[in-house]
């Protein structure tokens, strides 16, 4: 067998503030019980001003480098999934990679939006097995609150703000860890359903496009609805053939956290109990790309992710995107 990527350490970050449902009663027509039944989140984190996505991908990579006892000095590559990035240029990952010191790594974001962890995971996994690079940080990091609209009822709800990530590298001959595979798909025809208008080359800022309100993030909740529950479902069913197991061999399911209702459909399909399906959207809410790194992170952390356990996790986002990725602790 050839080269083999590995999970090395986790890591993640959110900001302290809290965004309670009771906080949004007080900003928009909407009520606890309502979110909490639609949506199965109570609260969310929010960055403050000052702060920046960069920021807190930092801080989850500093935290996955230690728990891996790996040296920031030593990383080859930093992959960065992210749709707020500081700036247009240059990239968040450049960022991160001056303030944690990897000094001789190369850094670059990829655009994948709630994807773009498991779009990084998988291109992470490919360097380290090409035998180009020996150690890389696939990190995910969103500050969703930046292109919220606080005025929509429909979409405030959802978002918050946070950081994941991984340290990848190399597997022992011996070893049964791994990155085992990976599905990845996207449907362009449906990048109106979920989409930030204004901002890029098709329409720039201008004192119309702010006004018109353009620079916020933008979602039809019901296709999106259908196409994720389907994504999710046949995404995960993909990789567990291309690695040879079935569902039941899944010890712990993590998805993308956007709506409980979701996270259940696609869990009822699979026949899995509670108990084998990570949640932490009724904490941090949907926190685009990084939501599935944070929840691996507390997975580990919590033990309910342990050497040797097979983990898949699954995801779709803006795009239209989808993507699962099956893992040998």
């Amino acid at each position: 067998m050839g080269v083999r990527a590995k999970i090395l350490g986790t890591g993640s970050a959110v900001p302290q503030r809290v965004l309670s449902n009771a906080d949004l009663e007080k900003m928009v027509d909407t009520s606890d019980e309502w979110i909490v039944t639609r949506t199965g989140i109570r609260e969310r984190r929010i960055a403050e001003a000052n702060e920046a996505t960069s920021d807190y991908v930092a801080k989850a990579c500093e935290r996955a480098l230690a728990a891996a006892g790996v040296d920031a000095s030593e990383v080859d590559l930093i992959v960065c999934g992210t749709v707020t990035p500081d700036m247009m240029f240059p990239a968040t990952a450049n960022l991160v990679q001056n303030a944690i010191g990897a000094k001789k790594a190369a850094s670059f974001d990829l655009s994948a939006a709630c994807s773009g962890f498991l779009y990084g995971l998988s291109l992470g996994a490919s360097f380290i097995e090409s035998g180009h690079f020996s150690y890389v940080l696939v990190a995910a990091g969103d500050l969703l609150s930046r292109i919220t609209d606080y005025e929509d009822r429909s979409t405030c709800v959802l978002f918050g703000d946070g950081a994941g990530a991984v340290l990848l590298g190399r597997a022992e001959e011996s070893e049964e860890a791994g990155i085992l595979g990976f599905s990845l798909g996207s449907d362009g025809s449906g990048g109106h359903l979920l989409n930030m208008p204004a901002g890029g080359s098709r329409i720039p800022a201008s004192a119309e496009s702010v006004a018109a309100r353009l620079h916020y993030l933008k979602m039809q909740g019901q296709e999106t609805f259908k196409f994720a529950v389907n994504a999710m479902v046949s995404s995960t069913e993909e990789v567990l053939e291309k690695v040879g197991y079935q569902k039941e061999d899944i010890s712990l399911l993590v998805p993308h956290q956007a709506n409980i209702r979701i996270i259940d459909a696609a869990r009822r399909r699979f026949g899995l109990p509670e108990d084998k399906v990570m949640v932490t959207i009724d904490k941090y809410g949907n926190t685009s790309a990084s939501s599935i790194a944070i929840a691996l992170d507390e997975a580990v952390r919590e033990g309910r992710a342990k050497t040797g356990d097979l983990v898949v996790c699954v995801g779709f986002g803006g795009g239209l995107t989808w993507g699962s990725v099956a893992i040998r602790l």
